[in-house]
Order: structure tokens, then C-alpha cells, then sequence
């Protein structure tokens, strides 16, 4: 397959990723940018968060950091500030158990916003 399919599958793989998760705003999480987290899908590996690299209530798939949740949170892909990698570290260790659920299919989209608590 040429590079330039290839890209665009990929690309088109990320938006549909994307697209099937949740996007939660700073005013949900208590943190300055917007998150998704997801259902497993098709997906080869494990739980993980997507975080928009720049604050406010952005959704740009191309400005994305990655964060494995398991065993516990550490930064897989992209660049966030040190205060801001803590931030999210901390979220997803107070709502580990809600974003795996989720990831697991245990949980719709509406019990995983009841279920989410915002940093302090």
C-alpha cells in the first residue's frame, strides 16, 4: 500500500477512535484542558487517555499527548508541561476505576459521567 494510503488510514482510524470516545471539558475534570477516554473497541492495547495538548475546551485529534492508565499513569506519546502531566496523572488515578470500567465495556457513556469525579 502506498505511504500516502496508509497515512490517510491511519488518520481516518484516529478520527473514528476519536469520534467513539468521551470528550470531557476542564469544567467536568478540573483540569485545563480537554481529556477523551474510550472503550476498548478494536484497540491492540491497553486503557488510555487522550489529552489536548493546549488548554480550553479544544478537541484537535492532531495536538494530542497520550497517557497509559496501567499500572499506573505515565506518558506514552506527545508533550505536556511537568505541572500539567501531574494534573492529569492525578485525574486519572482518582477516576481509575470509572475510566477501566468504561474501557471495559462495563459501563455506558452516561454512568461513566456520574461516576467521574473533577480534581479538587
Amino acid at each position: 500500500m502506498p505511504d500516502d494510503l496508509k497515512t490517510q488510514e491511519t488518520s481516518a482510524a484516529e478520527t473514528d477512535e476519536l469520534f467513539e470516545m468521551a470528550n470531557l471539558y476542564p469544567r467536568t475534570t478540573g483540569l485545563p484542558m480537554t481529556v477523551w477516554v474510550g472503550p476498548r473497541g478494536n484497540a491492540r492495547h491497553d486503557v488510555r487517555v487522550k489529552i489536548n495538548m493546549t488548554h480550553g475546551n479544544q478537541m484537535n485529534i492532531d495536538n494530542t499527548a497520550v497517557m497509559g492508565v496501567r499500572p499506573s499513569p505515565h506518558l506514552i506519546a506527545g508533550q505536556l508541561s511537568s505541572d500539567d502531566e501531574r494534573a492529569v496523572a492525578a485525574w486519572v488515578t482518582l477516576n481509575e476505576a470509572a475510566i477501566i470500567a468504561y474501557w471495559d465495556g462495563d459501563i455506558d457513556t452516561v454512568q461513566l459521567a456520574g461516576l467521574l469525579k473533577p480534581l479538587p
